[in-house]
């Protein structure tokens, strides 16, 4: 199951409560108030790259506290250290020897533990070996303030003075609210790569699958042929040989088949608006293909399935198409979504040469009506195929709608 994203619509309150608090700032600082809440705002809603976003409001906070230096330090995926991904105001020796710190490390660590900002002197938190650097560059106090979320800490903003001024209590207010902002966008970075790796985990079992159901078979059966093919060619038995060499020749050409119905099926992605923008795109593009009449009509008035669902029919349709397009010498083709009696009801039909009665054996032995059987059965479905005398045939998919209660507990 794919992680939910912190939905963006969440983040006005706290920028409110930031604005409603600073209504009583100067108006020298009230313009750079404002900037920064839109800005805010704006990169919330946006693909920005997580590092770029951090050290643009790096670069905010620094000018607000008049900060000599800054880093941006986001948690790394062991949880132990804090890895630096923007800086500014630091030489290049610092930013090197800075470039991870662990996770308890001086006034980082305090931050983290009291999930608060923290403030202090460099000669007092820093270590030994980054305190001569600092000092070089005359940053004499270190404020860490977290970036956290629901509880948790996933990165620490630190910024350098040359002078022991605290920070106003407007600013601090400020930069807590930016910080909550900052860890929920941290969050939201690592649902996107988790359900990332999901989807790719599902795309390559779902490649592995149709591999072994089609192509993995149809070799291992001609593996076998050529097994019995060599014997029989060392005893001599031109007839038996013969007809094994057929065999093999007919399960390649039916691996090859397979094959470009693999790559045909994984070049072909559902659209992400959904299943009816996929077959109507499916439509078209299979109207050019096979150079007939094709029609989509969608009867359903609402069509509700789960993502898995979406797949699952999307790929039967094809195989039906795919197998018209090979086989049937269609001149019209329509395909048909009906909704009626809480059953799901699919129709692919044409006006085709239908099946003959030769070919009816090798359509219950084709690996791709296999596959179609199997999609079928994930949907606790039914699936037949009918060919009426006089030419054409409907293959039907019949399954059950969920009810709403039952997708929500599912």
């Amino acid at each position: 199951m794919l992680q939910q994203q912190i939905p963006v619509s969440s983040l006005g309150k706290p920028v409110q409560d930031a604005a409603d608090h600073l209504v009583e700032v100067s108006e020298s600082n009230r313009l750079p108030v404002v900037e920064v809440l839109a800005e805010i705002a704006s990169s919330m809603s946006s693909d920005a790259n997580v590092g770029q976003m951090l050290t643009r409001f790096l670069e905010i906070m620094m000018r607000l506290s008049k900060a000599k230096a800054g880093v941006a330090r986001v948690l790394t995926s062991d949880g132990g250290h804090l890895r630096m991904v923007g800086s500014m105001g630091l030489s290049p020796a610092l930013v090197e020897k800075e470039r991870y710190v662990p996770l308890e490390c001086g006034i980082c660590g305090r931050a983290t533990l009291s999930q608060s900002s923290q403030v202090d002197s460099v000669m007092a938190v820093c270590s030994k070996q980054v305190r001569h650097l600092y000092f070089a560059q005359r940053c004499k106090t270190v404020y860490a303030i977290p970036l956290r979320h629901k509880g948790k800490v996933l990165g620490v903003y630190n910024l350098f003075m040359d002078g022991d001024d605290t920070l106003p209590d407007d600013v601090n207010y400020l930069f807590n609210s930016i910080s909550e902002h900052l860890g929920m966008a941290l969050e939201n970075a690592r649902l996107t790569r988790e359900n990332m790796r999901i989807s790719l985990m599902n795309e390559r079992t779902m490649l592995a699958n149709q591999i072994h159901d089609s192509l993995a078979q149809t070799l291992a059966y001609a593996k076998m042929r050529l097994t019995v093919l060599s014997e029989a060619m060392v005893e001599g038995n031109q007839d038996q040989a013969n007809r094994y060499l057929g065999d093999v020749e007919e399960a390649v050409d039916m691996a090859y088949s397979e094959l470009r119905n693999l790559i045909s099926q994984f070049r072909d992605r559902i659209d992400p608006r959904g299943l009816v923008p996929a077959l109507q795109e499916m439509v078209e593009s299979f109207r050019k293909k096979a150079n007939a009449d094709v029609d989509f009509l969608n009867i359903a008035q609402d069509v509700m399935l789960t993502p898995e669902e979406e797949i699952q029919v999307f790929h039967i349709i094809q195989e039906s198409l795919y197998n018209i397009c090979k086989h049937a010498r269609a001149r019209h083709v329509i395909v048909t979504l009906d909704l009626e009696g809480g059953q799901y009801i699919v129709n692919v039909a044409d006006d085709g040469v239908g099946l003959m009665s030769s070919s009816v054996a090798s359509v219950g032995k084709s690996f791709g009506l296999t596959i179609m059987r199997e999609r079928t059965a994930k949907l606790n479905g039914k699936l037949s195929i009918e060919s009426r005398p006089a030419g054409g045939t409907t293959v039907r998919l019949t399954f059950p709608a969920k009810l709403p209660n039952q997708e929500a507990t599912k």
